[in-house]
């Protein structure tokens, strides 16, 4: 593939808080890879939706969209995703009808069904609504669909609702997934679809898109399936200082699956951390980042990952412990990839 061949790219983003920072350092780091992304031409910037967590800021999608959005002034920002059991579908529909109207043609929401969270915090979220529950996850989405101007949708009660009062645009709606359930959603209602392929390297993208694409009804805004895939990538000078930078987002995979949740340690911390057996065992088995290596490694494995699943689109996560690294990972891809 050349240059101008190539997919668009995209950025997710966690405002991740290392070890010895503050929130507002995760904050604000955010924001500066957010700006490097705008510059290099990225096509969008999405924040997900994470509480509870000692290593993750992003918990209020909405409110950093907006300054994101405010410090930017070409690149489309969005959430990747809202988790929507966690919200009023009428909160959600309001909130991004703002986001829209303040920044026109430029908002994104990705719609999510897990609840981003652990169950305690979960209920704490939700309350005791019985309103509030992953049961009621598609009616709820064509709701807030409904509420964000898809004339298609009856919404029911929620007809005499506005979510603005004078709308000129919406946002674009994605459906978020990584099994088949989220393929089918969008699917059947006409969206794009995201895969999580970077936390879900192993389940089943393929038959996940086969099943999307093969039951896909077209809509007014996409008459096609439209597909976008995510990859976690670390580019650096050479394919060892890659690894070593990945260094955190293995602890940082192996600190989720274990409960032993914390900021980002360093490339250091994470090189001489001592581990028990079965940690080690464990360890080995998680990929923490997909792609690690000099620009040109990365690339080929991006390409190898669009031929594989046909992708429209490319997200890029990466868990590391300085921003700094972040934005020379995107500079470095930007730049071997043709943007």
């Amino acid at each position: 593939m050349t240059g101008s061949t190539r997919v668009p790219l995209s950025v997710l983003d966690l405002a991740t808080v290392r070890e010895g920072h503050t929130s507002a350092d995760a904050l604000r780091g955010t924001i500066e890879i957010a700006r490097t992304a705008d510059e290099l031409g990225y096509a969008r910037f999405w924040v997900a939706e994470h509480h509870n967590m000692p290593a993750v800021a992003s918990t209020a999608p909405p409110v950093l969209i907006a300054s994101v959005a405010a410090h930017t002034g070409r690149i489309r920002v969005g959430s990747g995703g809202v988790m929507l059991p966690n919200h009023m579908p009428f909160v959600v529909a309001e909130q991004f009808a703002i986001l829209e109207a303040l920044h026109p043609g430029r908002i994104d929401l990705g719609i999510g069904r897990a609840p981003g969270t652990d169950q305690a915090t979960a209920a704490a979220l939700r309350g005791i609504s019985p309103y509030l529950t992953v049961e009621r996850f598609p009616e709820h989405l064509q709701t807030l669909m409904a509420l964000l101007g898809d004339e298609r949708i009856d919404a029911g009660d929620a007809a005499r609702l506005h979510a603005t009062p004078a709308a000129t645009s919406y946002p674009e709606v994605w459906m978020l997934g990584s099994s088949t359930y989220g393929a089918q959603v969008a699917a059947a209602l006409g969206l794009p679809f995201c895969y999580a392929y970077h936390f879900a390297a192993s389940s089943d993208v393929d038959g996940a898109l086969h099943l999307y694409r093969s039951g896909f009804k077209p809509s007014p805004r996409f008459p096609s399936p439209h597909v976008m895939v995510s990859a976690s990538v670390i580019a650096a000078e050479t394919a060892e200082e890659a690894h070593y930078l990945a260094g955190p987002s293995r602890i940082m995979a192996l600190s989720l699956r274990t409960g032993r949740l914390g900021p980002i340690v360093s490339p250091a911390h994470a090189a001489t951390v001592e581990l028990s057996d079965l940690d080690r065992a464990m360890l080995d088995s998680l990929p923490g980042t997909q792609f690690a290596g000099t620009a040109d490694d990365v690339v080929a494995a991006l390409d190898e990952l669009v031929t594989r699943t046909g992708a429209d689109e490319l997200i890029l996560a990466g868990t590391v412990f300085d921003p700094a690294t972040r934005q020379d990972t995107l500079i470095r891809v930007a730049k071997a990839w043709g943007l």
